[in-house]
């Protein structure tokens, strides 16, 4: 474990919003997503619970729901491909950027759901006809208009007639119905805006990834963006002075100047959902998670929970949360023993997911 690796990923943690060291506290969901650009959310629930993470004590499992069906956050495909939180403001301009990328990384699942360009066109252009005038619709019932019009749409293939409809610019997330997710029409849940020439729009998703999850390496960025390297090489040229770069053992970092700030007291313990920023926001330099191999030797032992535990810095466990009544259960696996202020801290990190679900929270904690 070096002592630059451990430079990095408290820099990081502070980007990433979970540490003394981001710039300003968020003032809403929006804020929070629109620092990071698009905020990974394929489970929708433990999503909300990283948005919580940054913005502070207070806010709860329903205020983010609430948020969501008013249209303060949108959730659609338009990074990698996979769901992602993202403000109102950027869904048009991340789309025109990054669609025609994850449409050519598509062309085998379209292949294989026999998918072809008239009738992924046909079934866009139904699927918005049928939501507009603020008719949302779910999934189930849009796979019921498609049968209708003769299209078999269930399982693979619905997914991916519907992520086409979002890359199109045709269709995002609308509010909730009950516990069911409904699609709306993009034009009636996103305001208008001037389009970003795509230089700019390159300059503005590279400056806003090394922003908020520096510092990183263009690798790390390749694949949360699925931009191309040309493309990286551009953004990078065009930041200019508004990102700067160290090298560590040979691999560039880039980050926002200036972002060494004084990290989170220690020990700082974090309930982390799997799909969280400071998790899958990097390949080439994920190892600044685990810089002494415990999670990784850990790993090999014994089946984990989803959710990781995070000490500082650094992967020191897993959890998994069971909600019963009033009551959240955290079953939590740990990678070595907690020393008596680590064990207070996870319990503090356990009362806040508490208060963000309305329920009390149980640990029961094993060390493998």
């Amino acid at each position: 474990m070096t002592l630059e690796g451990l430079e990095l990923a408290h820099r990081r943690t502070g980007a990433v919003g979970l540490g003394g060291a981001q710039p300003a506290p968020f003032a809403d969901a929006a804020d929070v997503v629109g620092w990071f650009g698009g905020l990974q959310s394929q489970d929708y629930h433990p999503a909300k619970w990283a948005l919580a993470q940054r913005l502070g004590p207070g806010v709860t499992d329903a205020d983010l729901d609430r948020a969501f069906d008013d249209g303060v956050i949108l959730r659609t495909h338009v990074l990698r491909p996979t769901w992602h939180f993202v403000a109102p403001a950027d869904l048009r301009w991340l789309l025109e950027l990054t669609a025609p990328r994850i449409h050519a990384l598509n062309t085998y699942a379209y292949r294989r759901g026999e998918l072809d360009g008239p009738l992924l066109r046909r079934t866009t252009d139904l699927i918005a006809d049928a939501v507009a005038d603020g008719h949302h619709l779910t999934r189930t019932e849009i796979a019921a208009l498609l049968a209708r019009h003769g299209i078999t749409a269930t399982g693979f293939r619905l997914g991916y007639i519907l992520i086409h409809a979002e890359l199109e610019r045709m269709v995002c997330s609308g509010p909730l119905r009950g516990k069911q997710h409904t699609y709306a029409l993009l034009e009636e849940r996103v305001p208008r805006a001037a389009s970003l020439e795509r230089e700019a729009a390159l300059a503005e998703l590279v400056g806003r990834f090394f922003t908020s999850h520096g510092p990183a390496t263009a690798k790390d960025l390749a694949w949360w963006s699925s931009l191309t390297r040309v493309d990286i090489a551009t953004g990078l040229s065009l930041a200019g002075d508004a990102l700067e770069s160290t090298d560590v053992d040979g691999i560039t970092f880039w980050s926002a100047p200036g972002n060494a700030r004084t990290p989170a007291p220690s020990p700082s313990v974090r309930l982390l959902q799997a799909y969280d920023e400071y998790i899958v926001g990097y390949t080439q330099s994920r190892y600044l998670l685990d810089l002494g191999d415990l999670a990784a030797v850990a790993s090999g032992k014994a089946s984990l929970p989803n959710g990781v535990i995070v000490v500082d810095t650094q992967v020191a466990g897993r959890w998994r949360r069971t909600v019963r009544a009033d009551t959240v259960v955290l079953d939590t696996v740990l990678c070595r023993p907690f020393d008596a202020a680590e064990t207070v801290a996870l319990h503090a990190a356990a009362d806040k997911l508490g208060m963000f679900l309305g329920a009390r929270a149980v640990v029961s904690a094993s060390v493998l």
